[in-house]
């Protein structure tokens, strides 16, 4: 049995406090990520980890020493180092000939690899390359993504799910216009990835809402996609699964949206429309001989009925 899977009884109340942050529970922690460096990683490939890592601050781990692992053919190594940093996101880079300038990006289920998409770097600018002032550490970014890929290739698709698993942030409630200053944009078009970072400026307008203007921040990168390794449909749905307690009660006759819109349905008796009251107008007024007319038809049922 490994040392990390066996039970451990707290002996001081600063350990008791650290295995309560690992229990599961029914609100997860924000998910963090941990950025790995492969034993032949080349400049580019440790300025894209730092990169990275300077976008995921401060829920991220980055490992400055090599670590010689292929995910690929062996992932023992992967799900150590998840269970000792509590991280359930990856990003691995390596530097081969017969794959350059690579990462491998993917996600823990219960610290075991659920699904990971190799991705090759073709075109790289670094945040530092671009001189423009930055956001601060810790904002949450908007995600665009643009191409109709993400939704028609199941691969893209999951990389899709993949990238806003990543790069997501923390889930929060209100949104103020003020805090949304950092996009990243992902565009998938003829086979490639192209992942731009882009700062959010306000400017004047003249009227309540402000003129938006987008400045390039870095880092910028050009991504091809090589290897996949998707978990298989049925532990792809228990990943996703959402515990009893946090599901909605069913109220009846009330439903949402996904925006949140609620709706209700009202049941009512049958109503006679004869009796309905409507408008009085001229146009409308029965002639007198349509009124003799009916007075006839009246006058000749009484008499069969006697």
């Amino acid at each position: 049995m490994d040392a990390l899977d066996k039970v451990l009884k707290p002996k001081t109340k600063r350990a008791k406090r650290f295995l309560e942050k690992r229990e599961p529970k029914l609100t997860e922690n924000i998910k963090n990520a941990m950025l790995i460096k492969g034993g032949n990683a080349n400049a580019t490939v440790t300025q894209v980890l730092r990169d990275m890592y300077a976008l995921k601050k401060p829920y991220g781990v980055l490992y400055k020493k090599k670590n010689i692992t292929r995910p690929f053919e062996d992932q023992t190594s992967l799900e150590f180092f998840s269970k000792k940093s509590d991280c359930s996101l990856f990003m691995f880079g390596s530097h081969n000939k017969k794959r350059p300038n690579n990462l491998v990006i993917g996600r823990m289920y219960d610290y075991h690899v659920l699904d990971m998409i190799e991705l090759g770097i073709e075109k790289f600018v670094s945040l530092k390359d671009i001189k423009t002032s930055k956001c601060p550490e810790g904002t949450k970014p908007m995600l665009i993504f643009a191409g109709d890929d993400f939704d028609v290739t199941e691969d893209y698709r999951r990389l899709k799910s993949l990238l806003i698993d990543f790069f997501r942030g923390p889930t929060v409630s209100n949104v103020r216009l003020a805090g949304l200053e950092y996009v990243l944009h992902f565009t998938a078009l003829n086979g490639k990835v192209y992942f731009r970072s882009y700062k959010l400026l306000l400017k004047k307008s003249g009227c309540r809402t402000p003129r938006i203007e987008l400045e390039e921040m870095g880092p910028s990168l050009d991504l091809v996609m090589r290897r996949t390794h998707l978990a298989s449909d049925d532990l792809y749905k228990l990943s996703m699964k959402v515990p009893k307690a946090l599901k909605p009660k069913k109220r009846k006759n009330i439903s949402q949206d996904t925006f949140g819109t609620t709706f209700g349905r009202i049941h009512m008796q049958k109503q006679d429309l004869s009796k309905l009251q409507t408008r009085k107008m001229k146009g409308l007024k029965k002639r007198p001989a349509e009124n003799g007319v009916e007075d006839q038809g009246k006058k000749s049922k009484r008499i069969k009925k006697n």
